[in-house]
């Protein structure tokens, strides 16, 4: 995987393109931190592969949310249904 800067895409965008369609993809890092993910695609595959990333992005923020819950102790059931029935409250008070 080719990693180019923020400096580097704004001066030599089109080298960086034919570089990403040869490669398939490419890392942009901003103060030599990964920033961006470039992906090569085609009017063939783009639908499948935003749906792709989406659903990997989705993966990744679950299983985060998933470590916190698990590092701060999971709800009871009990828990659980007096949330939902104040938040069911909440709302027909708004309505």
């Amino acid at each position: 995987m080719n990693f180019y800067s923020i400096r580097d895409l704004r001066s030599e965008t089109k080298s960086i393109c034919e570089n990403i369609r040869r490669s398939g993809e490419a890392v942009i890092t901003n103060n030599g931190k990964p920033t961006l993910l470039m992906l090569d695609i085609s009017e063939d595959n783009f639908e499948e592969i935003v749906r792709a990333v989406r659903q990997a992005k989705a993966m990744i923020a679950f299983n985060s949310m998933r470590a916190v819950a698990a590092a701060n102790g999971y709800m009871s059931e009990t828990e659980i249904e007096e949330e939902i029935q104040a938040a069911r409250a909440e709302r027909r008070e708004k309505n």
